[in-house]
């Protein structure tokens, strides 16, 4: 797309302003960084990021029948889930793929508020608008501005703002008035760290903004960090390391699927699903710890130890925090048992890499103490 057909959020003035490199991702104009990846990344890592995520798409599914249409999608149980709390859920396929990852939560007691990705909420509003049927109905929240402010310092920083927030746990939602307007909070994140969420009507985004980097733990993070960081965190990208022909079994995210679901399998795609559950898949994603030569990036081959490609690289780079390349992608299950030596293939040239445990950078995300 050219300049002059990306979209913009609230905050693309704040971004110039503030000497952004800015970039098209996904139909918008955004800041891939400020003052350099790297630093932006330890920044996250060691105090608060704050990030402009306005480009994914909002929405909220109300009536009585919201939930039972919304799971006929889904893999997981939101009848089940409650008030105050948000899942982590998959948007599948009639085949069974993943056509987007989302969050969706019940901030308040009016159906689901859910967020999707910005490269595909067309057609997933789309999808949604076409299918929901009863008394279901979507109302896209496009007059909304979405930030998140994630690092081990994002707790206190917004304690400082409403003491509440400290006492949210992971995965936590609510809708409340904060810095004088009415938002939606959650508590989780795509970096690994513990942080916020916060969507804020679209006229008050560049107010709180501005009030959160007057704070000199907050410094704004570009959508090049923001890679990196969910790279270390195992953490897929839609479109990258998973999308519409991978299913949650063959992504690792069969944790999205609900036990009860199984058990009813009233989901889309759940013949599928249940039958790679059951005899295992024909491809499985792993991490890849790339132990020499050059970052192995998206579309490197990845061969067994005689050289016969059986895979390939879907995200890959540099890993500040470990100090040494990694990656992610498929391979048969027969190769992904940990410690598994490896080929990456970058450039021509094989080099040596092992499977490992993703998350790569263990997730700090702040869950409360049981009772």
């Amino acid at each position: 797309m050219t300049d002059e057909t990306l979209k913009t959020t609230p905050l693309n003035a704040a971004h110039r302003a503030a000497g952004a490199r800015m970039v098209g991702f996904g139909g918008y104009d955004m800041p891939v960084q400020y003052e350099g990846v790297l630093a932006e990344h330890r920044w996250t890592r060691d105090h608060a990021g704050l990030f402009d995520v306005s480009h994914m798409g909002q929405c909220r599914i109300s009536g009585d029948d919201a939930i039972s249409q919304f799971e006929r999608f889904v893999p997981g149980d939101y009848a089940i889930l409650k008030a105050g709390k948000q899942k982590y859920s998959l948007l599948l396929n009639a085949e069974g793929g993943i056509m987007d990852d989302l969050m969706a939560g019940k901030p308040d007691h009016d159906g689901l508020y859910v967020v999707v990705n910005a490269g595909n909420k067309d057609a997933d509003f789309a999808f949604l608008q076409e299918n929901l049927s009863g008394d279901a109905t979507l109302k896209i929240l496009d007059d909304r501005a979405l930030l998140a402010i994630q690092g081990p310092e994002a707790a206190e920083v917004m304690a400082k703002h409403e003491p509440l927030l400290a006492e949210m746990g992971f995965m936590e939602c609510a809708r409340l008035m904060l810095f004088g307007c009415d938002c939606f909070i959650s508590r989780s994140g795509y970096t690994g760290e513990d942080g916020y969420e916060i969507s804020v009507p679209a006229d008050h985004a560049e107010r709180v903004w501005n009030t959160l980097l007057e704070d000199a733990r907050v410094k704004p993070i570009g959508l090049g960090a923001r890679d990196s960081l969910r790279l270390e965190a195992g953490l897929p990208l839609h479109g990258h390391d998973i999308d519409a022909t991978t299913s949650p079994v063959e992504g690792g995210l069969t944790f999205a699927l609900s036990k009860s679901r199984k058990e009813r399998a009233d989901f889309n795609g759940a013949d599928r699903i249940l039958k790679e559950l059951a005899d295992g898949p024909s491809r499985v994603r792993v991490g890849l710890s790339v132990k020499e030569g050059a970052p192995a990036r998206e579309g490197a081959e990845i061969a067994d130890m005689e050289g016969t490609v059986i895979g390939t690289v879907t995200s890959g780079g540099p890993s500040p925090t470990l100090g040494r390349n990694i990656a992610m992608g498929y391979v048969p299950p027969r190769f992904a048992d940990l410690g598994t030596e490896l080929k990456v293939v970058v450039r021509g040239r094989p080099a040596a890499a092992e499977v490992v445990a993703t998350p790569f950078v263990a997730q700090r995300y702040y869950r409360k103490p049981k009772a």
